[in-house]
């Protein structure tokens, strides 16, 4: 753990331990225990503290291992130092998690949500590990594949949005995890204000931007469970257990943080906005954190006409979706580099994220001249 980030660990321990005692009394009464997406039945901590480790990926929410003697669990909690106003809510991510499960199974099974500040200060919650393997910037050893096999694999991850988009809300009792119809002109509001609260003065003011995304926002096209973080960093694949085809499984999805009900086609521009080509300029290569460079990988223009065959859904604005991709992708940099300006972290990888803020708007005006508009 980075000293800045430390976690009482016996204080996490003795409150888990009560929870998941309660948890038991509540599956032998028939009841559900408060804060628990049901009574817990999976493996029971052996005595003893956990070794806990921080998991160094990720910059957004803090992530720790608590690895027991006999069970891996998975702690989740916000950032110190100023957060933008909604982010970091760790009821809402562990609540829609464990209502989302049933109808997507690669969700993680929540366990336990503490909103008592007296633990460790903050609220967190806690998970069961999802086994299996993540691809960062390059794929590991384990999830070594032929350029045929690797297209197989990015196409089998966007089958999985598909999966997640072709889930009716109303049917699994999830139509009030969003606000329903404008959703694109919510975000476009959002993120505008958000990214005026975060800028610090050696980053561009992307006026030209926000007003172009205001001015050419189209109608929603569906209201759906999105994501709204999908990367190949949050998919773990479980290379034990391969398919017919020689893939690895994938055992789930992490990152539920933003999920939401909105518009699909904002959910895959801002998948893309991570899709790094590997005939990407220099600067947008150096923001790569998944392997979607490796040979085989399809381009961002294939995933998009897949996609829209796949659902029958017209992507005739993709320009639109691709420059609010981007413009996000810069606003939540620049959040997180403002913590770092102001130092309220310390983490050294954060110290450039400036300069990727600055190539961000660049790539936006540059897609915004391409369409003529």
């Amino acid at each position: 753990m980075r000293d800045e980030d430390a976690l009482d660990v016996p204080a996490v321990d003795d409150w888990l331990r009560r929870h998941l005692g309660a948890s038991a009394e509540a599956t032998d009464n028939g009841a559900v225990p408060p804060n628990s997406a049901a009574p817990y039945t999976g493996v029971l901590p052996a005595p003893g503290r956990p070794e806990v480790r921080q998991f160094s990926g990720g910059a957004s929410n803090l992530t720790y291992l608590l690895r027991y003697e006999n069970v891996d669990l998975v702690l989740r909690r916000p950032p110190r130092g100023r957060k933008a106003s909604g982010a970091h809510d760790m009821g809402r991510e562990y609540r829609v998690q464990a209502r989302l499960r049933p109808a997507f199974p690669y969700v993680p099974r929540v366990i336990a949500f503490c909103d008592d500040p007296a633990v460790i200060g903050s609220d967190f919650y806690v998970m069961e590990r999802v086994a299996g393997v993540i691809p960062r910037s390059e794929f590991p050893r384990s999830l070594t594949l032929d350029p045929v096999r690797t297209r197989q694999l990015a196409f089998g991850v966007f089958d999985l949005l598909v999966a997640l988009h072709d889930i009716d809300p109303a049917a699994h009792g999830l139509s009030d995890l969003g606000r329903g119809q404008g959703y694109v002109d919510r975000q476009i509001r959002g993120w505008t204000r958000r990214y005026r609260d975060a800028r610090t003065p050696n980053v561009p003011s992307f006026e030209p931007v926000m007003s172009w995304l205001a001015e050419y926002a189209p109608e929603d096209v569906a209201a759906c469970v999105i994501h709204n973080d999908f990367r190949l960093d949050n998919v773990v694949f479980d290379v034990s257990s391969p398919d017919e085809n020689g893939l690895p499984r994938i055992s789930g999805v992490l990152d539920w943080e933003m999920a939401t009900i909105g518009d699909p086609l904002m959910d895959l521009g801002g998948a893309l906005a991570y899709w790094i080509q590997a005939d990407d300029d220099d600067v947008y290569r150096y923001t790569r954190r998944q392997p979607s460079h490796a040979p085989g990988m399809p381009t961002r223009a294939e995933i998009v006409e897949y996609y829209g065959e796949r659902r029958g859904v017209d992507v005739g604005r993709w320009p639109f979706y691709q420059v609010f991709g981007l413009f996000r992708l810069a606003v939540i940099a620049q959040q997180i580099y403002f913590r770092y300006h102001h130092g309220q972290t310390t983490n050294p990888a954060f110290r450039d994220y400036w300069k990727i803020v600055t190539h961000l708007e660049d790539r936006c005006l540059r897609v915004m001249a391409a369409t003529g508009l």
